[in-house]
């Protein structure tokens, strides 16, 4: 059985409250970490950016459409303007003269009916625009909720990093000052139980909660005061102090 003087394993507990303070601020970092606001923008933003995408092809699209209707109206414009050169020439017979009025009172209808859908991709772009510029907003908005929060949370997470290095630095001084042996009991039920070392207080161990049994108790107390006895319970090492009993 591993053996520690009384007064050494009474330091145990204030070791075991370094190691509580700890656990704690990893569960506050945790905590932080996993904020669902966090979440809950992350997701919002996912949903929005793949609307705003949808919303930028859209304009894409009418955007080339509307390239493709200008090409259209300027190809049968220039159509229209070499007919109306050579029918002002006066030159050719005049059947080729009257063949050209035809031509160009038919290209004339074309281009009315090419800029009516010019006009029209036109409307619908202006509105397609409207549309992205609205989602682009939305965007925008989560993305300064995100920053915010996102601000606040590296904030309260950047403190508790500074609280954790202060922690850890008194606790490696204080490690170093008990009996080594006995650290190294600790240590391992720490690693193994979560918890290291806990008082046993009139009876009860507050590493469980739980008061010990009669015959638990018996072996506690045939124990020498320098062994070192582990709650059944919790399997953590048992601090006896005065009041153990």
């Amino acid at each position: 059985m591993a053996k520690a003087a009384p007064a050494e394993q009474l330091k145990l507990l204030d070791l075991q409250g370094l190691d509580a303070k700890l656990k704690s601020l990893a569960g506050r970092r945790k905590v932080l970490e996993n904020d669902p606001r966090i979440v809950d923008l992350e997701d919002a933003l996912r949903v929005a950016n793949g609307e705003l995408g949808a919303a930028k092809l859209a304009v894409q699209d009418a955007e080339a459409e509307l390239r493709r209707s200008e090409a259209d109206v300027e190809q049968v414009t220039g159509r229209i303007e070499r007919d109306e050169a050579r029918l002002n020439s006066g030159t050719g017979l005049s059947k080729d003269l009257v063949a050209l009025q035809n031509d160009i009172a038919s290209l004339t209808k074309r281009r009315s009916d090419l800029e009516d859908v010019e006009l029209e991709i036109l409307e619908r772009l202006d509105t397609l625009r409207e549309r992205q510029a609205a989602q682009q907003a939305i965007v925008d908005d989560i993305r300064s909720s995100f920053g915010s929060i996102r601000a606040e949370l590296d904030q309260a997470i950047a403190e508790i990093t500074a609280e954790e290095t202060t922690v850890r630095g008194q606790r490696a001084a204080f490690a170093d000052s008990l009996d080594q042996g006995m650290l190294a009991v600790y240590e391992k039920t720490l690693a193994k139980r979560g918890v290291g070392a806990a008082r046993l207080f009139h009876g009860k161990s507050e590493g469980s909660g739980m008061t010990l049994s009669p015959g638990d108790l018996a072996e506690v107390r045939a124990a020498a005061d320098d062994d070192i006895v582990f709650c059944p319970d919790s399997g953590c090492i048992l601090v006896r102090s005065a009041e153990w009993n």
